[in-house]
Parts: structure tokens; C-alpha cells; sequence
């Protein structure tokens, strides 16, 4: 509830600082989660498997990293403002990440030798990581 107004905060009401600070948010908190799993999973695993996972971590906050620049790009063209970047280089930027990111891929798999699924996780985390702030702002929204 709104402390100030006791109602419910709507989804119009989401800015784009909200956005920004959700992202930013689950970055940080991806961030922290790979400096604890990494040493477990080269105790566990070993070096190659914990290679992989930071791999899939960097793709993962790579991703979120671009999918924020992109919809910053789409909301400043949306609201009109002076400081709106030209969408094509957004988009360039945003498929020669892509490409990049099929390209460490392969070479991350043809090289090291660890568990694909240490590699499933750090891919995963990005996912969990927005998950876990998505879920901490609609509780914020809703007490």
C-alpha cells in the first residue's frame, strides 16, 4: 500500500528510474551470487566447470545489461525526448552482442571441458536473478 494514500500503486505508475533501478538491482545481485557459486563449483566440479559458469554469468548479465540499454532507447524515442539515441545503433550493438554470445558459446564448449550444466546455471542466473527483484518490487508495491 501507498503510505500516503493507502492504495495500491499501479502499473502506471512504474518509471523508468523503476526500471532502471529493477535491472541495475538484479545485475548487483547476479553479480554477488557467481562470487559465492564459483568457488563452490571449482571445489566441487573443478576450473573448467566453474570457467563455464562464470561464461554463462557474463552472457546472462551481458543480457540484461542489453535489454536495459535497449528498452532505455525505446522508452527515451517513446517519450520524445532531446537525448534519444538513433535506434539503429542500438540495434546494431545489441545483434553483434548476440552474435558474440553464439560465438562464446561454442568456443566456451569446444575448449573447456567442464559441465554443461554449471553453464545451464550461470545462463539461468540472469532469469533468477530478475526474478527475485521482480519478485521484491511487487511486495514493496503491495505492503
Amino acid at each position: 500500500m501507498n503510505v500516503e494514500d493507502g492504495t495500491l500503486k499501479a502499473m502506471e505508475n512504474f518509471s523508468d528510474e523503476d526500471f532502471k533501478r529493477t535491472i541495475w538491482s538484479a545485475l548487483r545481485l547476479l553479480g554477488w551470487i557467481v562470487v559465492v557459486a564459483a568457488p563452490l563449483v571449482w571445489w566441487k566440479l573443478g576450473w573448467q566447470s566453474a570457467a563455464l559458469l562464470l561464461v554463462g554469468a557474463v552472457i546472462s548479465g551481458s543480457s540484461l545489461w542489453e535489454w536495459l540499454r535497449l528498452m532505455t532507447a525505446v522508452m527515451a524515442r517513446m517519450d520524445g525526448g532531446e537525448k534519444a539515441r538513433p535506434m539503429g545503433m542500438v540495434l546494431v550493438g545489441f545483434f553483434l552482442r548476440l552474435g558474440l554470445t553464439v560465438v562464446l558459446l561454442y568456443v566456451s564448449l569446444k575448449v573447456l571441458n567442464g559441465s554443461v550444466y554449471a553453464l545451464a546455471a550461470g545462463l539461468a542466473l540472469g532469469v533468477f536473478a530478475l526474478t527475485i527483484e521482480g519478485l521484491r518490487l511487487m511486495k514493496a508495491w503491495t505492503v
